[in-house]
Formats: C-alpha cells, structure tokens, sequence
C-alpha cells in the first residue's frame, strides 16, 4: 500500500508519496493542473502496483481537473475536511507551513486513518447541477445586495429620505417606482425646478406604468419632502451618471438572480423529494430548490440526526466526570448555506403563522418556555429537517 498526499493550489498541486513503513517513497513535486501531467502522475501512481490511499482537501473548484482524471484512469480518491488537516497539524511543536510539508502531512494522514478513509463518488449530474447554480445564486444576492447599499448610499445625497416614501422592492425591478423615479428624476434638485404642478403631473404618468397602486397618492408627501430636504450632491451630473449605473445594476443582478432560481426550479421538480420539500409550511420557490440544492441526495445520510450536523445544527455533548452540560450551542460546524436558508423557513413560519405546522407549533412552545428568539428558530430547524429526513426517505424504502 502507499499513501498519496495532494496538495491542492490554483493552476499546479503538489504532491507526496509514501510507503507503507511511513517512509518517503517520492519527495514532494508539482503537477500542474494539464492532461499531460495529470495522465503522467495516474500512470506512475498505477505503475508501484500497490493499492494507493490517495487524499486530498476540496479546494474550492481547483481540486476538480484532478478528481476528473483520477476517476477516468479508475483511481479512488478521497476527501479529506481542510478542518480536520488543520487540527492534525497542530500535534507539531514546530509549525511549519509550506506547499511540500502540507503535502507530507497528507499523505501521512492518509497512511494513518486508511481505514476509516471512503472514496469519494459523484452525485448525480442533477444533484451536482443544482449545487452549482446554488452557488451561483449566491453570488448574484451578492452583487445585487452591494449594488443596493451603494444605490442608497447616493440618494443619501441626491434624494435624502426618498426610500421612506418609495420603498426600494428589487424583487420586481420592472414595477419598482423609485427605480423609475430615480431615473426620471435625478434629484430632488431637478424637482425643485420643476415647480409642484408639473412634477406631480410628470409623477401621475410614472406611477401608471407600475402596478403600485398605492404610489400615486404619495406624491404629494414626495414633494414636501423635495421642499424640506438638503442636497449635497443634487445638481452634479456625475452623480447622475453613477446612480443611474447603480439603478442597472440593481436591475441587471436581480433579473440575473431570477434566471438562476427558475433555472433551479426546472431542475428540482424532476427529483422526487422536492415536492415532499415544497409542500411544507414556509419553503416556496426559491428557498426550496436552495435547501435541495444544500442537502443534495437525502440517500447519503443515515438519520435525520446526520443531516442536522451536516447543517452545522446539531449541539455535541459535553461531559467531563460529574459534570454535564446542559446550555450547549450549535456547533456551526457545517454547511452555512444550509442553515441559513433553513433559518429563512423559520421566518416565513413566523409571518404566516400556520396553525396546523408542527415546526411552527414547535418554535412558538420553546419561546413559551423562555428560549431566546434565534434559539428557538434553530430549534425549530431541527425539527424541520428531521420531519423532512423522515418524509423523503419513505419515499426509497
């Protein structure tokens, strides 16, 4: 047997080789990340003509050229949490932390834990899918929540106090009347010229194109506000240039946003949990396709009690002779994007108040008993994911 250790970096990986004895059968080299190199590194892995253990940390997205060309030349890769190399690291005096010894260090955990190691196997493609577009989801909330800050932090200036009258709802970009407001206005600078007569006539005819009934009464109180404000960067044309970029952008991330989720939706109303996952109290069509997407195959956990700790919910023991601890946290030791999205159910609950939900019942008992508020919630999202676990796994059995 040897002990494979890699080492995963943008563009290039280095590796370490060991024996079985511990003892260094190839000193630490690169490989870059092309098909010549990687196809070299599988057939000198092969050529030894002993059973390799070879492991490596899930970097981001740079580990996956190796994961593909190992798993076409039929070698069994494992996955190893950076977490946990990093807490085997700490058993050194003296800590050293270089491309090559990171290497070694894996290999040598390899060596070590070989036998609790499992090879990792691919999802299905559909599983896969909506965990990249999750991901991608993710990162235009990103965008699109910066473009916000920043689009209000210019009206500061330009409009100030504009968005307690017309709130910003970017859901529906086409429909917002402060977006359209913003870009027919400016400014209040430029409302002020307008004189009263004319803005709320120039106004009348903006709100007709929405679906906001309620914005055409609050003109009036729009033009107060004009009249009772300070500017400090109204008449500046480059300010109109940037908030106008700022409002596109607002619009660009959202629409962007809503391609992916419906995308996500196409591809999830094909997996058979789903609709078990959909008809519960508080999941809707966007948050449903995130927590399939987080959870991925409900297969691949032996107990609802699995799943908790794989959302980083689950509250460890903690005992030491006659002490016992009974105010645990959450260990938050596992996937953020899950919990979070599963704390979102736990909000909606709250709003629409389903009597008949027994997560709802749940959340509102601990908070009868004196729990905190976010305490209670992730109570709740224990219970949820239990119920979930139990509900998609009949339907396998």
């Amino acid at each position: 047997m040897i002990a494979v250790g890699i080492d995963v970096s943008k563009s290039k990986s280095t590796v370490a080789i060991l024996n079985t004895d511990g003892s260094i059968r190839a000193k630490p080299f690169d490989v870059h990340h092309n098909l010549d190199e990687l196809h070299s590194l599988a057939l000198y892995i092969k050529s030894a003509n002993e059973q390799p253990i070879i492991l490596m940390e899930p970097t981001s997205h740079y580990h996956y050229p190796i994961l593909k060309v190992f798993q076409e030349e039929q070698l069994p890769v494992c996955l190893i949490n950076p977490y946990l190399m990093k807490k085997y690291g700490d058993n050194e005096i003296r800590k050293a932390k270089t491309d090559k010894k990171d290497a070694l260090r894996i290999a040598q955990y390899a060596l070590e834990k070989a036998y609790s190691l499992t090879p990792y196997e691919s999802a299905e493609q559909k599983y896969d899918d909506l965990r990249f577009l999750s991901r991608q989801y993710k990162q235009r909330i990103s965008t699109l929540t910066v473009a916000k800050v920043q689009l209000q932090n210019l009206l500061d200036e330009t409009m100030p106090g504009i968005t307690s009258i017309l709130p910003l709802k970017s859901r529906d970009p086409e429909n917002c009347v402060l977006l359209r407001f913003i870009k027919r206005f400016k400014s209040f600078d430029v409302i002020r010229k307008m004189g009263k007569t004319r803005f709320l006539e120039s106004y009348k005819v903006l709100v007709k194109k929405t679906t906001d009934r309620y914005a055409l009464s609050k003109g009036l109180a729009i033009y107060e506000l004009v009249i009772n404000s300070v500017t400090t960067r109204g008449e500046n044309p480059l300010s109109s240039i940037v908030q106008e970029q700022c409002v596109d952008l607002v619009s660009t991330a959202q629409t962007a946003a809503d391609e992916i989720n419906l995308q996500m939706r196409i591809i999830a109303e094909t997996i058979p949990e789903y609709k078990i996952l959909h008809d519960m109290p508080g999941v809707g069509d966007r948050l449903g396709p995130i927590i399939l997407a987080e959870i991925g195959d409900i297969r691949r956990f032996h107990s609802g009690k699995a799943l908790n700790a794989y959302a980083g919910n689950d509250a460890p023991p903690y005992q030491s002779g006659q002490f016992e601890s009974r105010n645990r946290h959450i260990s938050k030791r596992g996937n953020p994007a899950l919990r979070k999205a599963c704390f979102e159910v736990m909000q909606a609950l709250k709003l629409s108040k389903p009597q008949n939900d027994p997560v709802y019942l749940f959340m509102i008992k601990k908070e009868q008993e004196g729990k905190p508020y976010n305490v209670a919630k992730m109570a709740a999202v224990n219970k949820f994911l239990r119920i979930y676990y139990a509900r998609a796994m009949e339907l396998y059995k």
